[in-house]
């Protein structure tokens, strides 16, 4: 019987890629990333690849692109199909992860992509071999662990990071389109702002982006997708026997 797939969903800074790794890591699982600037190589600490997490659990659609490359939904449909085909191969657990709700819905209501923008058809109900859980933090938790990992991203390296990209020969204006982390280091690698406003700016801009991604999610839910929230504050193991142990679990064997 053909593994279901897992998708595990939230906003930025909620723990996603812990939680996968540790559910893959018990399902003998392989990961699908669902995240739009982690396939860009070299953008690492401004994504938050987190790639030593992984350990030997294998990884997909991390790393595929250049950074400065074009690359759209439908070519995210395209290489997840290919993805997934790979790690049934393998015969591991799929868990997608990531918090690009475009991507994840596209997946889940087969998106039929055309030549022009906005050109699109879905399905309306999930298939019922799709499990999608969604970590689900309090607001003053989420905008604390926002806060401070962007304080952790900066001490590892973030501008420097930045400052590469910018020397190797990407525009400015590519790196500002990829927005949150690249474009306010990047406007202030140029000297348009100065570093408190630039912390002040990104750290606010970040926890708008977090409500976009709720905001979408729920969204999805509106569709015809059925999330099944986890408490968010619960230690890391008990978010995974929460998914080990989830009625609707036809993953186990």
């Amino acid at each position: 019987m053909q593994k279901a797939l897992i998708v595990i969903l939230g906003p930025t800074a909620s723990g996603k890629t812990s939680l996968a790794v540790a559910l893959a890591q018990q399902l003998d699982g392989a990961i699908i990333s669902a995240d739009s600037r982690q396939i860009y190589r070299d953008m690492n600490i401004g994504t938050g690849k987190d790639l030593a997490v992984y350990g030997d659990v294998p990884y997909f659609l991390i790393d595929i692109l250049d950074a400065g490359e074009n690359y759209s939904v439908s070519h995210y449909m395209h290489d997840y199909v290919k993805a997934l085909a790979s790690v049934r191969a393998l015969g591991k657990q799929p868990i997608l992860c990531g918090g690009t709700g475009l991507y994840i819905q596209a997946v889940l209501q087969e998106f039929n992509f055309h030549i022009h923008p906005g050109e699109q058809t879905a399905k309306a109900v999930v298939k019922p071999d799709e499990l999608i859980f969604g970590i689900k933090l309090p607001l003053h938790e989420r905008r604390a662990r926002i806060t401070q990992r962007l304080h952790k991203r900066l001490r590892e390296g973030l501008l420097d990071e930045v400052a590469a990209l910018l020397k190797r020969g990407i525009p400015a204006e590519q790196l500002i389109f990829y927005g949150l982390e690249y474009k306010y280091a990047t406007l202030y690698l140029q000297g348009q702002l100065d570093q408190d406003t630039f912390f002040a700016r990104l750290n606010s801009e970040i926890h708008r982006f977090a409500k976009r991604q709720m905001t979408y999610f729920r969204k999805m839910e509106k569709d015809g997708i059925h999330i099944h929230w986890i408490d968010g504050l619960m230690p890391l193991e008990e978010m995974v026997q929460s998914i080990l142990h989830h009625p609707e679990a036809i993953f186990q064997n």
